[in-house]
This record gives C-alpha cells, sequence and structure tokens, in this order.
C-alpha cells in the first residue's frame, strides 16, 4: 500500500516537475509572455497602491491568470506548429493566428475589465491633487 502511494506521489511531482519547466521554458523565451508578466505585476503594483476592494483583487486575479494560461498555450501551439512545418504553410498560419486572435481578444477584454476597475480609483486619486 505505501509503495503505491509512493510511487504515485513520485509521478505527480514529475508532471509538477515538466509543467514547471514548460512555464520557465515559456517565460525564458517568448516576449509576449514577458510584456504580459510585466502588466500582471504593474496591475498588482496598481491594486495594492490604491487599496482595491477584495473583489476587485478576485477579478483581477482571475484575468492575470487567464491571460497567462491563453498565452502558454498559444506559444505550445506556435512551437509544436513549428516542429510539424518550418515551411510557410496556410494552414499553419491559420492555426498560429488563431491561436494569437484567441489571446488578442482576451487581452482586449481584460484591458478594459482592469481600466474599468482602475479609473474611480485614479479619478479620485488625481482630483486630490
Amino acid at each position: 500500500m505505501l509503495h503505491k502511494v509512493r510511487h504515485r506521489l513520485r509521478k505527480h511531482s514529475i508532471s509538477f516537475h515538466h509543467a514547471a519547466q514548460g512555464v520557465w521554458w515559456v517565460l525564458r523565451t517568448q516576449p509576449n509572455y514577458q510584456v504580459h508578466v510585466l502588466m500582471s505585476i504593474l496591475v498588482l503594483v496598481f491594486g495594492l497602491y490604491f487599496s482595491i476592494r477584495h473583489y476587485e483583487w478576485l477579478v483581477l486575479g482571475v484575468l492575470i491568470t487567464m491571460g497567462l494560461v491563453i498565452e502558454t498555450i498559444n506559444s505550445a501551439l506556435e512551437q509544436t506548429l513549428d516542429c510539424v512545418s518550418l515551411d510557410r504553410r496556410e494552414d499553419i498560419r491559420i492555426a498560429k493566428d488563431a491561436a494569437a486572435g484567441a489571446m488578442l481578444i482576451f487581452a482586449t477584454g481584460a484591458a478594459l475589465i482592469g481600466i474599468s476597475i482602475f479609473i474611480p480609483y485614479a479619478a479620485s486619486w488625481w482630483l486630490s491633487y
């Protein structure tokens, strides 16, 4: 029984290690991912500065997490398609463009939501000076 538990824990720790390696690869090699992380840090700093409400933290946390997930999947898809062929192929171009489009749609929506959260705080701050 103990052997089975150890085996399962080992399998999960190996899976976690591979997942962490994937995140590290994306962070090191993908400029768009790095921009997303930088923007996320700025959002967190502004959230702390303006002392935003609990539910606003939750919304921003979900948006940041989803953005990182979508960008990670987009990067994985692009890398996979590059393994299929480096030749210019219409089907690969369409798949890459659609994945990038998903990130663009999400980023636009997330930016609008983030702006709507921060505008009242920024306006209050601006009017106080």
